[in-house]
């Protein structure tokens, strides 16, 4: 073989080889989610006595640090540090019930229940305006339902709040908590109801900051 000919093939083949062995770079599919309602209300406008509102604001701040783990029992309790911006996302799979606590109607026994994972009682470290210990978490449960009524969710709450005012939530979506463990059958009437009726996931975010609390809910496309 002449010079020029292995030449020719030592080119062909340094070639061919570089071809075939470069690395093609893998797609990532991103999945892109709708959202399908967001609603927001200031923790600062829970009520018109500043103390009271104190009260409201932290026991809804602390709802929130139950359902997202940063607090499981009293002692983890840091008020400055619930008191800063947080963000928290909860994952509703289709067929599963969200549930504001753990006592519930017979129509959902059989279902996959999420709860907020708290009780709202004074061993838990909710807090007490001098009527009730846990108020302001009935704010809570109505700001979710009020996102929740937009998405076409199957959406049941029993027992309305029409007996006092939530600001900056309409009166008609207004909910009533109540958990007390030897009154189960009371306290199921007085929950909130969401079940995931679609086919996909649905994506609730709970956001945190300059005082305001936002729910936005979406879905994948």
């Amino acid at each position: 073989m002449s010079i020029k000919k292995l030449f020719t093939s030592f080119i062909a083949f340094f070639i061919i080889s570089v071809y075939f062995t470069q690395v093609i770079p893998s797609r990532t599919v991103l999945v892109k989610d709708s959202t399908i309602a967001q609603k927001t209300i200031s923790l600062n406008n829970r009520y018109g006595n500043t103390y009271v509102n104190d009260i409201f604001k932290k026991n809804i701040l602390l709802t929130l640090a139950y359902m997202d783990g940063r607090v499981r029992k009293n002692s983890d309790i840091n008020w400055k540090k619930l008191g800063k911006p947080s963000r928290y996302k909860l994952t509703l799979q289709p067929g599963e019930v969200f549930a504001f606590h753990e006592y519930v109607l017979p129509a959902y026994k059989n279902k996959n229940i999420v709860t907020t994972n708290a009780h709202f009682a004074a061993y838990e470290g909710f807090l007490s305006d001098g009527y009730l210990i846990g108020d302001g978490v009935c704010h809570l449960a109505s700001l979710i339902k009020w996102a929740a009524v937009d998405t076409g969710l199957s959406v049941l709450a029993p027992a309305n709040h029409d007996f006092a005012l939530i600001p900056e939530i309409p009166r008609k979506h207004g909910v009533s908590i109540y958990n007390i463990p030897h009154q189960p059958a009371s306290s199921a009437q007085q929950n909130l109801y969401i079940e995931n009726t679609f086919n996909k996931p649905i994506i609730f975010v709970f956001n945190y900051t300059n005082g305001n609390l936002s729910l936005t809910i979406s879905k994948p496309d």
